[in-house]
């Protein structure tokens, strides 16, 4: 049984993961049925697993199971339970005898009583609830049984009561978006265990997801790994991440742009970053008036003055052709972001876009500046950045009508750069249609994270591995799974400082290359 924390490769959304099931079946690799008992028989594994005391004779569980294949599976559980000397009691939403194909046969198999489930029906009280109603292949919203719905919520949120397991997805949380069908405040869902099959799905590790499936266990059924590149997956680290043989320019020159006197604490984080991530140089741009503060808290850090014309003084800057990337945007003002935008992306260097940067960016009148952008760059939006860019998918992220995998990989296809949105869930998109998700959610969230500058650290990571010569899309990947990485390694009570000097230690122990998402 996999845990989150070991977690790799693909993610799938409910019509991938069906067509994968239906290619094994059609190439005689396994039957439905033999899925759908390996299936319960992962419900049950995860189950005494996080529970062992429950399992013993005379124990419990009342089993919720819908009309489709969800509610197989529940047959199976229940069975199987059964065989251990639990008491089951048995709920069907519809009627037996509209169960159909693998679904029926499991329900065959049950030679105890199988009672209706209505909403009128009070439920029994039980020390394990099974929630096998629906699973991925809901995409509408789940209507009805509203004091059902309201009971398992109870009893989710409660410390005492039953414990809840749901099979594959909590039911009416949608398996491709981790929200609720038709319901923009997200989910009253809360289930202490999900136990999913083969591989993670989207909306297990994206938006309200997490706090709706509880804890996440992953069951193997049999299938064949799949991978063909072409879905969204977990976050990876870039494999060029170890520093090799060579001098400081072998390693990349960062520039990171810094706002006026007294604004520049944003900045100064940003190059840190970029300097402890391995970029060889890293020089901080500021206006003039600037250079007093800055080198009073700065040592590593080279320092340019932009003179009296910002624009030109940074044009004059990139005549250097060792720079390799720039970070634009951490406390930089909006009016000077966008004084600065122009040259910057006309240098053709890799460009991080943050902060005031993005505001600049999603202006009236920045129409020319978007023609600018290229595949190079990495825009690293919040949620409100997000729907200044890009009104009408912010406004339907916050309706419910588009979930953030697809609206991260909607926008990066509009403005033809490289998307990270920003979040537990943190989704990076490519204009070339990559997906990937570094999910700091279960047992790998970092609450301490939301904190004043933690986005401008990232932002200076991702810029000194693009410094470094990473591609962006992986420059993006790679910097939010060392983020989250340096927030778990200090701890509580973290403020945004302490994430550069983390940096080392989290790198450090990268063996073999590889970081738990």
């Amino acid at each position: 049984m996999k845990t989150f924390r070991n977690l790799s490769g693909p993610l799938f959304d409910g019509p991938r993961m069906r067509a994968l099931e239906a290619r094994a079946m059609a190439s005689g690799q396994v039957t439905g049925a033999a899925l759908m008992e390996r299936a319960g028989q992962g419900v049950v594994a995860a189950v005494l697993d996080r529970w062992p005391a429950l399992d013993r004779p005379g124990a419990r569980a009342l089993l919720l199971a819908g009309p489709g294949n969800n509610g197989g599976d529940g047959f199976v559980v229940a069975r199987l339970l059964a065989a251990r000397g639990w008491q089951v009691d048995l709920r069907l939403l519809g009627a037996r005898a509209r169960l159909r194909g693998d679904a029926a046969a499991m329900a065959a198999r049950w030679t105890g009583a199988v009672a209706p489930l209505a909403d009128d029906v009070p439920l029994p009280g039980a020390d394990l609830v099974v929630d096998a109603l629906f699973g991925t292949g809901l995409a509408r919203p789940f209507e009805a049984l509203p004091r059902l719905q309201a009971q398992l919520a109870d009893w989710g949120a409660a410390e005492a009561g039953p414990r809840i397991v749901a099979v594959d997805v909590p039911s009416g949380l949608s398996a491709d978006t981790g929200t609720v069908p038709g319901r923009a405040e997200g989910p009253r869902l809360a289930a202490h265990l999900t136990v999913s099959f083969h591989a993670a799905k989207l909306g297990h590790v994206l938006a309200a997801g997490p706090a709706a499936c509880g804890a996440l266990a992953i069951a193997d059924i049999g299938l064949a790994p799949f991978d063909d590149g072409t879905g969204p997956r977990f976050a990876r680290l870039s494999p060029d991440l170890p520093k090799r043989g060579g001098h400081k320019f072998s390693h990349g020159h960062a520039l990171v742009l810094a706002g006026p006197a007294g604004h520049g604490g944003a900045a100064r984080m940003a190059a840190r970053a970029a300097l402890r991530v391995g970029a060889g140089l890293v020089t901080l741009a500021c206006p003039d008036p600037a250079l007093a503060e800055n080198a009073a808290r700065l040592d590593a850090v080279m320092l340019r003055g932009l003179g009296p014309d910002e624009g030109a003084g940074l044009a004059a800057l990139l005549g250097d052709p060792r720079i390799s990337a720039l970070c634009l945007g951490p406390g930089l003002g909006v009016e000077r972001a966008a004084a600065l935008l122009g040259p910057a992306l006309a240098s053709g260097r890799g460009l991080v876009i943050d902060a005031d940067a993005l505001t600049a960016l999603a202006a009236e009148g920045a129409a020319g500046l978007r023609r600018g952008l290229g595949p190079g760059m990495v825009l690293t939006p919040h949620g409100g950045e997000f729907a200044r860019l890009c009104p009408d998918l912010g406004q339907a992220l916050s309706e419910g009508r588009i979930g953030r995998a697809a609206a991260a990989a909607e926008a990066a296809a509009r403005l033809g750069a490289v998307v990270l949105l920003k979040g537990p869930d943190t989704v990076i998109a490519a204009p070339d249609g990559r997906l990937a998700v570094a999910a700091a959610v279960y047992d790998a969230a970092v609450p301490w994270l939301a904190t004043a500058g933690a986005g401008d650290v990232l932002a200076g990571i991702i810029a000194g591995l693009v410094a470094r010569g990473i591609a962006p899309f992986a420059a993006a990947e790679t910097a939010a799974l060392l983020h989250a990485a340096a927030a778990r390694a200090f701890g509580p009570g973290l403020i945004a400082e302490d994430l550069p000097d983390r940096l080392p230690g989290v790198l450090a122990a990268l063996e073999p290359r590889r970081l738990d998402p």
